[in-house]
């Protein structure tokens, strides 16, 4: 299995109030893209961020590339929002209360803000417990990491089909000009031959004219067309195309984290493209020269998208 590192998924779950009235809504956001390592960013609440280093950990065992964006959301409800706000009939109660106790006891110490706080009935009843939003923070994290690397899977089996599909194209075009290339070098050596004699005067009716012998020239023309023979073939080119692209071809069948290897692929697979453009002899050698290295720069892009 070959996995992109863009993707995105959520989960959410309702918790009720411990009252029964209202509630919270909690929901794990992941949204990934390509990056060279593996990039955590959280934004969440501060009552969940105790949750970030399991987070944290889950996400490590899954992922090793990308730059993973992760959100937490606390929706509370209405109901839910008025928990932990101060209950004024209990506060007014509690007042008049104090106010009595002073009028018979005029010595005694006022209640402090502490005391206040923890008088029963005095702050509203709290929605949810801290143990009970982590559990659902975790869960909904863990249900979003899954769903995560689904989708990242998927993408990466569309991804592997298309290099696949460029791998096949390239293949098909090293294979149709092979046959061609000695052809082509002769057809292109004597072209030179002919201008070579033409421009030295061997091809005048007068030989005498010339200053050396008909026969060194020839041999001159010869060794430069030899010489020029050998630094146009592109034979090894190909060959190493071609050794390239079985290469490729096997690390995408494999699978796995595989975007390091097959970026590495594209810069040899770049670099035997140029050398073949470089020295192309025939239009036929130019022309799929420049269609190899479109091929390769499509594969590039993509493959910057794989783990």
């Amino acid at each position: 299995m070959i996995y992109s590192m863009t993707g995105y998924a959520s989960a959410t779950r309702e918790l009720a109030a411990a009252s029964g009235n209202g509630g919270v809504s909690v929901s794990v956001e992941l949204r990934t893209v390509n990056s060279r390592f593996l990039d955590l960013n959280f934004r969440m609440p501060e009552d969940v961020r105790v949750c970030e280093p399991t987070l944290r950990e889950m996400l490590m065992s899954k992922l090793s590339r990308g730059k993973v964006d992760i959100r937490v959301n606390l929706q509370r409800s209405e109901q839910t929002a008025n928990a932990g706000a101060l209950n004024r009939d209990a506060l007014d109660q509690l007042a008049g209360l104090e106010r009595a106790v002073l009028e018979a006891f005029p010595q005694a110490a006022r209640l402090r803000t502490g005391e206040i706080l923890r008088w029963p009935g005095v702050l509203a009843e709290s929605g949810v417990s801290a143990d009970v939003l982590r559990d659902a923070v975790l869960e909904c994290g863990k249900q979003a990491i899954a769903e995560l690397i689904d989708v990242r899977a998927r993408e990466g089996a569309q991804l592997a089909a298309m290099l696949l599909a460029n791998v096949t194209e390239m293949e098909s075009i090293v294979t149709k000009i092979t046959p061609l290339v000695p052809e082509l070098i002769a057809k292109h050596q004597q072209k030179i031959v002919e201008r070579l004699q033409e421009a030295l005067g061997v091809a005048a009716p007068d030989a005498s004219a010339t200053i050396v012998s008909r026969e060194e020239i020839a041999e001159r023309i010869r060794q430069e067309v030899t010489m020029y023979g050998i630094r146009i073939d592109i034979a090894e080119e190909l060959s190493r195309l071609t050794a390239h692209l079985n290469e490729t071809r096997h690390v995408i069948q494999k699978g796995g984290k595989v975007g390091k290897r097959l970026d590495f692929m594209m810069q040899e697979l770049n670099r035997e493209a140029n050398t073949l453009g470089s020295k192309a002899a025939a239009k036929e050698l130019a022309d799929s020269s420049m269609t190899l290295k479109l091929l390769i720069e499509q594969m590039r892009e993509q493959v910057q998208n794989l783990e």
